[in-house]
């Protein structure tokens, strides 16, 4: 049996399989329908891959509040509406033996931007744009506006925000959540010195820094029920020679995240400063999965150009990881995951309306 495709149990929720799905922004929810509504292209577009065989989805980052989203065609979960709209992708998921997941986000000051095929630049309050908030009055980059630096009331408010959207999610019927701390967003602009130059309780020292992240943990936690689990997305590293975000922080929170109640560390890297040289190759993020995995025991997901299926069984079965959370290849195959369980040996949940095309 393919190491890939064995069950994985995180507290009461078993998983069919370790091929999973990555959050990947869309930016088309659909304005006349209400900001941050999902519509049919993301019924068709999780859809599919779900009855491609993938074990567990994690829907694109999903703004906890207006201010929160990337840009005005993001998702959003701050209304009852929206939950209302998601109930029928989830439960198509679930029809598919698909576990749907959901990515809990605020984008921080690098929000209120275009999408990326219109060259995502920010845009301006007579473009459908809005104020950026953040950790300190500093912008992501030039041409990029100065974002309000957040007090600690607001602080407070955006973590009631986050526990709100969770207790949204598990409406909708979501069975994991994830907490995005990577790519520069809000809670990763905390995390860094790059981004955080505060004095405050919320500044200066690691500690300090990454009291944001843990009190949107255990605010997300106590609303999340404890049979099912709760993960949280980190930029293992901001790429930068001093002044930023680390590997050596990276394992030193993730043992923090893990007595807080994280079940699963998703390890990516990157996003928080402009100009930055990464090292892409095939796998490039996988050795910071696996230290995390090795020096703290939290369990964790493996994301990085992993394109191949031998690729992600050898990445399991060498436990480098637990499960790989495959994006742009989903993208350019939905059914990744029932062609590598051909090449490899394994099974995952078909369709009984594709019964004539299973071998």
């Amino acid at each position: 049996m393919s190491a890939l495709f064995e069950p994985f149990t995180l507290r009461s929720l078993t998983i069919p399989n370790r091929l999973w799905m990555s959050p990947m922004c869309q930016y088309s929810a659909d304005p006349d329908e209400g900001a941050g509504v999902p519509h049919d292209w993301h019924f068709v577009h999780y859809g599919a891959r779900a009855t491609g065989g993938t074990g567990l989805i994690l829907v694109e980052a999903t703004a906890v509040s207006p201010e929160g989203r990337i840009s005005p065609g993001d998702l959003g979960i701050w209304n009852e509406t929206q939950v209302e709209a998601f109930r029928k992708i989830v439960g198509f998921l679930k029809a598919q033996g698909t576990v749907p997941g959901i990515q809990l986000a605020h984008a921080g000051r690098k929000a209120s931007t275009d999408a990326p095929w219109r060259g995502g630049e920010p845009l301006a309050a007579d473009q459908r744009g809005w104020q950026p908030l953040g950790p300190s009055p500093v912008p992501f980059d030039e041409g990029h506006p100065v974002p309000d630096e957040l007090s600690e009331e607001g602080i407070g408010e955006i973590t009631r925000q986050f526990a709100d959207a969770a207790r949204r999610a598990l409406a909708a019927g979501f069975e994991v959540a994830e907490i995005h701390g990577a790519h520069g967003y809000l809670i990763g602009e905390f995390l860094s010195p790059h981004s955080n130059h505060r004095t405050d309780g919320y500044g200066g020292s690691f500690e300090n820094r990454a009291r944001f992240a843990l009190e949107v943990v255990d605010a997300v936690r106590a609303v999340w029920p404890q049979e099912l689990p709760l993960f949280f997305r980190i930029s293992a590293t901001d790429w930068l020679e001093e002044n930023g975000w680390t590997a050596d922080d990276t394992v030193r929170l993730a043992a923090l995240l893990k007595d807080h109640g994280v079940d699963l560390l998703d390890v990516s890297s990157g996003g928080n400063a402009a100009g930055v040289r990464i090292p892409v190759e095939p796998g490039y993020q996988v050795p910071f999965a696996a230290r995390v995995r090795r020096e703290t025991g939290l369990p964790v997901a493996a994301v990085g150009l992993i394109t191949e299926a031998e690729q992600a069984e050898k990445i399991v079965t060498n436990g480098e990881a637990d499960a790989v959370l495959l994006g742009r290849e989903l993208l350019r195959d939905p059914y990744f995951a029932r062609h590598a369980a051909a090449e490899l040996g394994g099974r995952v949940h078909s369709p009984d309306q594709y019964h004539r095309a299973v071998r």
